[in-house]
């Protein structure tokens, strides 16, 4: 019998601690373990794009909750 582990199930939240204006950027960066500079030079790249950044920003702004710890 295969013992059944305890995992822990890993979701996206908008950070409390590293945040700029919503937490969005710092709560992907605490997802994917990067640098939260890196993910805000992403969405910078995405806003001269076009307003495709600005949307993507403030969709993830409603949709993703704040980290309840």
């Amino acid at each position: 019998m295969a013992k059944e582990e305890n995992k822990e199930i890993k979701r996206v939240y908008r950070s409390r601690n590293n945040k700029m204006l919503a937490g969005v950027c710092g709560g992907i960066a605490e997802y994917f373990e990067v640098d939260p500079v890196l993910v805000r030079l992403l969405f910078v790249l995405l806003l001269f794009m076009g307003l495709v950044g600005i949307i993507i920003y403030l969709v993830a702004w409603l949709l993703i909750p704040v980290n309840p710890n």
